[in-house]
C-alpha cells in the first residue's frame, strides 16, 4: 500500500514533465507567429489577397512566408494547422492540478487558517472558478466590447485581479497562484478550441465550396490572439511561483500576481513594437524594472502564520490521522532534529531566510501535514536534507518510512 505514494509521485513527475514539453511547444508556436505577423512587409508582384510577405533564415535554408487576411484563391492540399500544442498544454495541466491540488488537497489546497473548507468544496470551487471564469471572458470578448479592445482588456485585467484576491482568501499561497494561472491559461486554450480554430475551419469550408470567406472570422481570431500573448508570460510566473515562496509565501500575494500582469504586458509591448517597427520602446524596460523591485519588496512581508499561532492551532482531521499512526513520535523527533533548522518559520540555518518551497516542519501538525513529502523526500529517497548539511543516519530515515508506512495500514 505504501508504495502507492512512490507510484503517485513518478505520475504526477511524468504528467509535469508532458506539461512542460507541451507549453513550451506552444508558447513557442505563439511567439514565432507573433513575431512573423509583425515582421510582414508589402512587396511587388505579391499575389492575390496576398497582406505581405516575410523570408527567414534558419538551419542552413531560407523560407518564403506570405499570409493572406482571409485566404488565398485556391486552397492548398497540405495544410498544417497549430492546435494539439495548446490543447495538451491543457489537458496536461488540468491532469497535474487534480494530481497536486485534489488528490492531495489537504496539503497543498486548502488552508485551514484562512477558511474552513472541506475539501470537495475546496475542490468544486478549483474547478468551477475555472469553468466560470471562461464563460464570463467569451461573453464579454462575444458583447459589444469585443469592438473595444483596449476597454476589454482593462476589464479583463480588472477581472484576473479580483481572481487573484479570492484565490488568496481560501487556498494555500501556492495554490492560489498556480489557479490563478490555470484560470487564464483556461482562456487561452478556450480561444484556441472554441474560437480560432472553428472560424478557422469555417473559412477553410467556404474556400472549399467556392464561397469568399468572411472577414469577420479573421477579426475575432485577431482579438483573441492579441489577449493570448499578452497572457502567456504571467502564466509561466504563475506556473512556476510555486516552488519560490517569496512569490506565494506573503499576505500581498494576490497583489505580486497582480502586478506580474502588467509586466507581461510591458515586455510584450516592447517585442512586438520590435517585430513591427525594428525598434522597441525602452521605456518599457525601466517600467517592467520597476514593477518587478515593487514586486521583491511585496514579497517580505510574510502572511505565514508565527510559531506560537501553529502551536494553538487544532489539528485537521488530516493531520490527526498521521500524528496518531504508531511511530510518530520518533518520526516527529526524526524531522525537528534534521530539517526544522531550515523548515521553520524563522530558519536559523545560515544563509537561508526562508523556509524551502514555504515548508514549515516545526510544530507536530507541520510534519504530520507533509508526511507523504517527507517520506518521499527523506525516508525513501535521500535528497532531503542536503548531503553538505546534515548526514541524516538510516535508523533516521527508517523511523520516517516506518511511521509512514503505519499510517497507510491504519
Amino acid at each position: 500500500m505504501y508504495d502507492l505514494a512512490i507510484i503517485w509521485d513518478w505520475i504526477a513527475f511524468a504528467v509535469r514533465w508532458l506539461h512542460v514539453i507541451t507549453a513550451m511547444a506552444w508558447i513557442g508556436a505563439s511567439f514565432f507567429f507573433i513575431a512573423l505577423d509583425l515582421g510582414l512587409r508589402k512587396a511587388p508582384n505579391m499575389p492575390a489577397g496576398a497582406h505581405g510577405e516575410e523570408w527567414q533564415v534558419h538551419g542552413g535554408g531560407f523560407y518564403h512566408i506570405q499570409k493572406y487576411l482571409v485566404a488565398p484563391e485556391n486552397m492548398p492540399e497540405h495544410l498544417i494547422w497549430h492546435k494539439w500544442q495548446s490543447y495538451i498544454t491543457w489537458v496536461s495541466g488540468a491532469a497535474l492540478l487534480m494530481i497536486v491540488y485534489w488528490v492531495g488537497g489537504e496539503l497543498f489546497l486548502l488552508d485551514p487558517t484562512k477558511a474552513d473548507l472541506a475539501l470537495w468544496q475546496g475542490i468544486l470551487i478549483s474547478g468551477g472558478s475555472l469553468t466560470i471564469g471562461w464563460l464570463a471572458y467569451d461573453a464579454m470578448c462575444k458583447s459589444k466590447l469585443g469592438e473595444q479592445p483596449t476597454l476589454l482588456m482593462l476589464l479583463l485585467f480588472a477581472i484576473l485581479v479580483i481572481m487573484a484576491w479570492g484565490y488568496n482568501e481560501i487556498f494555500t499561497g501556492r495554490a492560489a497562484l498556480l489557479h490563478l494561472g490555470a484560470f487564464t491559461a483556461t482562456i487561452m486554450t478556450g480561444n484556441v478550441f472554441f474560437q480560432i480554430m472553428p472560424n478557422q475551419r469555417i473559412v477553410v469550408a467556404d474556400l472549399i465550396a467556392g464561397r469568399t470567406p468572411d472577414a469577420k472570422y479573421g477579426k475575432i481570431a485577431k482579438l483573441r490572439s492579441t489577449h493570448n500573448n499578452y497572457l502567456t508570460l504571467p502564466v509561466v510566473f504563475l506556473m512556476l511561483a510555486n516552488h519560490y515562496p517569496l512569490a506565494f509565501g506573503t499576505e500581498y500575494a494576490w497583489i505580486i500576481a497582480s502586478l506580474v500582469f502588467l509586466t507581461g504586458v510591458t515586455i510584450r509591448h516592447y517585442f512586438n513594437t520590435m517585430h513591427a517597427t525594428g525598434a522597441g520602446p525602452n521605456w518599457t524596460w525601466a517600467v517592467t524594472v520597476m514593477l518587478f523591485i515593487v514586486i521583491a519588496w511585496l514579497s517580505t512581508y510574510s502572511g505565514t502564520e508565527t510559531l506560537e499561532q501553529a502551536e494553538a492551532r487544532e489539528l485537521t482531521a488530516y493531520e490527526q490521522h498521521y500524528a496518531s499512526a504508531d511511530g510518530f513520535e520518533a518520526a516527529y523527533d526524526t524531522v525537528r532534529g534534521n530539517c526544522s533548522m531550515c523548515h521553520a518559520r524563522e530558519p536559523f540555518w545560515d544563509g537561508i531566510r526562508w523556509a524551502p518551497k514555504g515548508v514549515m516542519l516545526e510544530t507536530q501538525g507541520d510534519v504530520a501535514r507533509h508526511a507523504r513529502q517527507i517520506y518521499l523526500q527523506a525516508g525513501v529517497s535521500h535528497a532531503m536534507p542536503p548531503p553538505n548539511a546534515i548526514e541524516m543516519e538510516g535508523e533516521a530515515r527508517a523511523a520516517i518510512v516506518a511511521w509512514y508506512k503505519a499510517a497507510q495500514i491504519d
